[in-house]
């Protein structure tokens, strides 16, 4: 929405803005996590209230659920927009890693956000179909029943039980270790990740094998920075510099095991795949190019969190 409450004077129904009002954050809540955007998100909670504004809210029997459906078929359009015009969601600019400094607080505001949904989960959601995200989304996160999906997706509820079940596999992906040996990675990228945003050194070099490799696409790194680094001291000097960086970055599962995906906004940028022996990592790929990043097997490695009501998660 643009910020602006509906006023008294713009319907003539008494106390609809106010109702409004009240389902505001949990619209959002649900728009947000539908698009993966806040802007977009916003213009989705606009439009549900223009359609709101314009109907005859006397003859809504369950506000809740009406302006639910209303928002989700919204976002459903502008997903399918979103595929017609087949927008890439990876391999942004790297400038979108710079501290976010707009007007009006937006974009810090989407950071809030991102962090709070899970950058990971964002991630894969925006490998998924329209209508797929939209009933994963409904039924895993706010625990709408298939029958109240069912028309949003034009299927019957056996159908979208179906779209939200291909959802769920695809979001939390294909291990292809045991689980005890993804928790044993898990801990040495949490590792990784807590040295690299403290931009500790020694921590750094506790987690990082002697003998580490670290290759990276050109495009992942400044001018004049070689695309394969060896050694603790020097992989672990040139992480301690990328701390920025490190604040959008979050575990997840890559082509089956725990890696790392960076995500400002929400949107993937950039993706390492891990290789951990012995409690150290002993190897690592920064994946920047598009291409590649299209081809990764991602997933996420905690449950989804369900039934959020708020905008903020």
């Amino acid at each position: 929405m643009d910020g602006r409450k509906p006023g008294n004077g713009e319907h003539p129904q008494d106390g609809l803005a106010e109702r409004f009002e009240a389902h505001r954050g949990r619209l959002r809540a649900v728009a947000y996590r539908t698009l993966g955007s806040l802007g977009e998100a916003d213009d989705a909670v606009q439009e549900t209230w223009l359609r709101l504004s314009r109907a005859d809210a006397e003859t809504v029997g369950n506000l809740s659920g009406w302006l639910r459906t209303v928002i989700s078929r919204i976002c459903l359009d502008m997903l399918r927009s979103r595929a017609a015009r087949r927008e890439e969601p990876v391999g942004q600019d790297l400038s979108d890693l710079a501290p976010a400094t707009g007007h009006g607080g937006a974009p810090e505001d989407e950071a809030v956000l991102a962090e709070s949904v899970g950058r990971a989960l964002l991630v894969v959601l925006d490998t998924l179909g329209p209508a797929e995200r939209i009933a994963f989304v409904l039924h895993d996160v706010f625990a709408v029943p298939f029958d109240g999906i069912a028309p949003i997706v034009e299927r019957s509820p056996v159908a979208a039980k179906k779209l939200a079940s291909r959802a769920r596999q695809k979001v939390r992906g294909s291990a292809a270790v045991p689980r005890t040996e993804l928790d044993r990675q898990r801990r040495t990228v949490d590792a990784f990740l807590a040295a690299a945003r403290g931009g500790d050194m020694v921590a750094l070099l506790a987690v990082l094998d002697p003998d580490v490799v670290r290759r990276a696409d050109r495009a992942a790194l400044p001018e004049g920075v070689p695309t394969v680094a060896r050694g603790a001291r020097a992989v672990a000097e040139e992480t301690a510099g990328f701390t920025p960086r490190a604040r959008f970055a979050e575990p997840a599962l890559v082509n089956g095991s725990v890696g790392i995906v960076v995500a400002p906004r929400g949107r993937l940028l950039l993706a390492l795949t891990v290789t951990v022996e012995d409690g150290r990592i002993a190897a690592y790929e920064v994946i920047a190019d598009p291409g590649r990043l299209s081809r990764l097997e991602l997933g996420v490695l905690d449950d989804v969190r369900p039934h959020v009501t708020s905008a903020h998660g």
